[in-house]
């Protein structure tokens, strides 16, 4: 327990004491520190009565430390850096996110998304660094849970009590085809027009309006599922954000869906303890800006 004695020594008394210390002089560190020396020389007794030990050797030319001050000199300069990184830790707090913001993304959104998002989130948020994970959304709303993350893109989810969420935007699936089968080349198919044999479907997409049966449901990424449609034919259902990577591929078309077409939608996830609540609202808003400006998006009432 620190007794009441010490309780009543401020940083600016131990900031004196240090003063005096670097300057060897107490005429020298009063001035610098913008004090009387008979001042400065009482609130210099107080630190020395506080801790039960004489800090300094006094009479001659210049102020040294005592062998016990010595050491305790060194506690004292611990103690302001200290009170200093608490100091420039508080100041954090003025930037958005407190400095850093962790943002967990599905790794079937975030290759096409983020892209769009990496040049205004520092014109939005100043100082504010963007730290990203991939995973699956199962892990990554874990994630935020156990504070690992600050906030979290995913589709709807049964997430734990003290999790906030806020829609941003849905967007629709489209259809990949192999260039040689024969629905490849055309602008728009229907869900009608699809075997559901002949499916390669990607896990996330499976529960939205094609049930997979006869087919195959693949939890793997984008990149390997485009792989599988190259080498197996058939299709998949891929996010209308891939659109661009994927059509890029000369072995693979893509084709949008008709008839109220099934999609997915993301919302963003945080904590309602965050004390980033009003950060994580102008964060979503970015979100929402940078979806109306993809073609595809709809973006959430």
């Amino acid at each position: 327990m620190i007794s009441t004695a010490l309780s009543a020594v401020s940083l600016r008394d131990l900031a004196l004491v240090q003063a005096v210390h670097r300057h060897g002089s107490f005429n020298s560190a009063a001035r610098a520190m913008h004090i009387s020396p008979s001042g400065l020389s009482h609130q210099v007794q107080k630190v020395e009565q506080a801790l039960g030990a004489p800090l300094f050797e006094r009479g001659g030319r210049r102020v040294v430390p005592t062998a016990g001050g010595q050491r305790l000199l060194e506690r004292i300069e611990a103690v302001l850096a200290a009170a200093e990184h608490l100091q420039q830790a508080a100041r954090a707090g003025s930037v958005a996110f407190g400095g850093e913001l962790r943002l967990g993304v599905p790794a079937s959104l975030g290759p096409y998304l983020l892209p769009h998002l990496i040049e205004p989130f520092p014109q939005h948020f100043p100082a504010a660094r963007l730290s990203l994970s991939e995973g699956k959304p199962r892990g990554l709303l874990r994630r935020l849970h156990e504070g690992e993350l600050d906030a979290v893109l995913a589709p709807p989810a049964n997430v734990a009590s003290g999790i906030a969420a806020r829609p941003l935007f849905s967007e629709p699936w489209q259809v990949m085809f192999r260039a040689d089968h024969p629905l490849a080349g055309r602008t728009s198919v229907s869900l009608a027009e699809l075997d559901q044999a002949e499916a390669t479907l990607m896990a996330e997409s499976h529960p939205d309006g094609i049930d997979g049966q006869g087919g195959h449901v693949q939890d793997v990424s984008l990149e390997s599922l485009a792989a599988l449609v190259g080498l197996r034919g058939g299709y998949a259902l891929v996010p209308a954000l891939a659109r661009e990577r994927l059509a890029s591929m000369p072995e693979l078309t893509l084709a949008g869906l008709r008839d109220a077409a099934p999609g997915r939608e993301i919302s963003l996830y945080w904590r309602e303890a965050s004390p980033w609540h009003t950060d994580i609202q102008a964060f979503a808003d970015l979100l929402r800006r940078v979806a109306r400006q993809r073609p595809g998006l709809r973006v959430a009432p």
